[in-house]
């Protein structure tokens, strides 16, 4: 195990900060005081020099189009088809074998046998023949004792014993000495017995690790607990990609955008995914019967800017060129793809399900925008440059689908959108003015307590850092009381060379404190500064209470409607977010509404969240003297028995003048 390898500054202050020093020397034994270096060696304050991280996954999974029916011949054929379609230039790598691979019969030491009538030469073969084709191999298991095609057959009967409790370790060596690169960790067994996820996960976590220190491979871990343990809180950097929501179809179901919808929803979770890391909204249903050529194009949309990996569920063997094209469309799969690591945001909806996007792009003043159209009718929408943390200069807008340019544009651009569908662009203009903050501290990891901002909402941050190693050195980072999140900080080449990595983080309106931290087992990068700037269209206001200058929140950041409101303390967080809409609406996460629960109007209603459906109980009225009133009730927004304390939960309750009913949007 590493310990924190301590890098010491001497550092000089003037009117302006001026940091000197070197950095540690790839050991992480050593632990010396550098010394001082010519101001004029200096590096820049704020690095303008962006690295690219791993992008999000792109490759094929089995389970959409076969279910449990796979063998070694018929992933040959997918292998070979996404060669020769060109899906895997385009970047279509892995090739991953979903349930049903294996039916659970371990030896006397607990290693796996599996079925050589079906996978001949055994697992090991089909690895092999995978990297062959120049691709990368994907493999299957469930954290519990169980997999999910126990409890849920599909085409083939129930096998027991299909998941890796009691052999993390062991499997996780097997699956590397075969030759595997990436491991989907289902959690059906998991959930029948009640294990904890984060605790679980966390479990494999080190197991892979251990695994990788035998055999000098790893694996990338993809979590699929679909999102119950609210992975985005505890995930990055212990997993690669989590599963956020249910999976968006289900065995002999039809493609729908219901749960295409809920899944894309549930999949924003924009401080989680950065450096690397990244939310899964689940397999893509591109090219399945059922769905059109325009359907197809909205699925890669929504993906799209989400930051979303790419697993193709089709039959590629089989597709149509139409179906090729869209999934292969080299403008689209650049959003997605885009070295920043980021997730795309939503920036306005002026009008009830008619959305706009905007997802920051590598580069200065680049972005992705997504005009959403959720209604049944054919409608124009606007896109803002302000609401994108662009100036008002005119901008180029490019229509990726079309990969045509629509010209320049002053302010904004306005175009109509079909019904149930999507524009995707990109645009070109001027990047908005930000705030430089610069560490003075002699830590590599350091606080900024003093990151300012003149509105809640998500941030673009910079950081400024070097890496003088060989390898990604890790840290997390925290923004006030908010959960930590490893942010991966990739080599910059030399210890004194500076680049930066983004992330989107949620701040408070006044000051903020950035806490950088070492992680156990990882050298630390050098944290040098921050460069923060606003994203406007994600801002809103905290809801603080009068007597307990506590906030509103949505507990540990849960989206689950009928989740009930509660006072926190103050942190900032995109759970304490609230824009007050047009509609009179409080909206939180950008698509949950604050809500008179079932429509109640007595005293003691539970104040829960809800998608915004456009409902009177879910419209509130902010008053002079404080109070906020719900529109069906005439009720108050009130903290329960007028306690104080963190998890106080918010009820309606007749107005009646006293302070946990007094309320101030900052």
């Amino acid at each position: 195990m590493f310990h924190n390898p301590a890098r010491r500054w001497t550092r000089r202050i003037t009117a302006q900060v001026l940091a000197v020093g070197l950095a540690v020397l790839g050991l992480a034994s050593l632990d010396r005081q550098e010394p001082s270096v010519p101001l004029s060696a200096e590096p820049a304050a704020v690095s303008t020099s962006q690295i690219g991280v791993t992008p999000p996954p792109m490759g094929w999974a089995s389970w959409n189009s076969f279910f449990s029916s796979i063998d070694h011949n018929v992933i040959k054929q997918q292998a070979d088809a996404l060669v020769s379609s060109g899906m895997a230039a385009a970047g279509y790598k892995y090739v991953n074998l979903d349930d049903g691979w294996w039916q659970g019969q371990r030896d006397a030491n607990g290693n796996i046998v599996v079925d050589e009538k079906l996978w001949p030469g055994g697992m090991k073969a089909i690895a092999d023949y995978i990297h062959s084709k120049g691709l990368k191999a994907g493999i299957y298991t469930d954290a519990g004792k169980q997999g999910c095609g126990y409890y849920f057959p599909t085409t083939r009967p129930a096998a027991p014993n299909t998941g890796m409790e009691g052999h993390y370790q062991q499997d996780l060596e097997t699956f590397q000495r075969w030759g595997f690169d990436y491991v989907k960790l289902d959690f059906c067994g998991g959930r029948v017995e009640g294990l904890n996820q984060e605790t679980t996960y966390k479990a494999i976590s080190a197991a892979n690790e251990a695994a990788s220190a035998v055999t000098g491979r790893k694996l990338v871990l993809s979590y699929c607990e679909w999102g119950t343990g609210l992975p985005w809180n505890w995930a990055t950097g212990y997993g690669d990609l989590w599963r956020t929501s249910d999976d968006v179809l289900f065995f002999k179901e039809t493609p729908g955008l219901t749960k295409m919808y809920r899944n894309f929803d549930q999949a924003l979770q924009p401080a989680a995914q950065h450096t690397g890391y990244y939310n899964d909204p689940d397999m893509l249903m591109v090219g399945l019967n059922g769905m059109t050529a325009a359907r197809n194009r909205l699925h890669m949309s929504l993906w799209s800017i989400a930051g979303a990996p790419l697993l193709a569920g089709n039959n590629v063997a089989t597709m149509s060129t139409e179906t090729r094209d869209i999934l292969t469309n080299p403008e689209v799969l650049a959003i997605n793809q885009d070295p920043r690591g980021l997730q795309g945001v939503k920036v306005a909806e002026d009008t009830r399900n008619l959305q706009v996007y905007g997802k920051v792009l590598s580069g200065t003043g680049k972005r992705a925008v997504m005009l959403f159209n959720r209604t049944g009718s054919a409608a124009n929408i606007t896109v803002r440059w302000a609401d994108l943390g662009l100036t008002s200069a005119s901008a180029t807008v490019r229509n990726a689908w079309t990969r045509t340019g629509a010209g320049s544009f002053a302010t904004s651009y306005t175009t109509s959108v079909p019904a149930n569908d999507a524009v995707l662009l990109t645009v070109s203009g001027t990047e908005a003015s930000g705030t430089t903050v610069e560490d003075t501290a002699t830590a590599t990891t350091p606080t900024f307590g003093n990151v300012t901002a003149t509105s809640a909402g998500t941030k673009l941050v910079d950081i400024t850092y070097a890496n003088g190693g060989s390898t990604a050195r890790k840290a997390t980072i925290q923004v006030n009381g908010q959960f930590k999140y490893v942010v991966s900080f990739p080599p910059t080449g030399s210890a004194t060379t500076y680049r930066t990595v983004s992330v989107l983080a949620h701040l408070a309106k006044g000051t903020n404190a950035v806490n950088f931290a070492a992680v156990s087992g990882s050298p630390a990068p050098d944290i040098d500064a921050l460069r923060v700037q606003a994203i406007p269209g994600t801002d809103g206001a905290a809801l603080v209470g009068s007597p307990s200058k506590r906030c509103v929140d949505i507990d540990k950041n849960t989206y689950v409607n009928a989740t009930q409101a509660q006072i926190w303390d103050c942190s900032g967080g995109r759970n304490q977010a609230f824009t007050k809409t047009s509609r009179g609406e409080l909206v939180v996460y950008g698509n949950k509404c604050l809500d008179a629960d079932n429509n109640g109007t007595t005293n003691g209603t539970k104040v829960i969240i809800w998608d915004c459906t456009g409902g009177t109980n879910q419209k509130w009225t902010v008053n002079s003297n404080g109070t906020i009133t719900n529109n069906l009730s005439g009720l108050c927004l009130d903290a329960s028995n007028a306690a104080t304390a963190n998890g106080t939960k918010l009820i309606l309750w007749t107005c009646n003048g006293q302070n946990n009913q007094k309320w101030t949007l900052t």
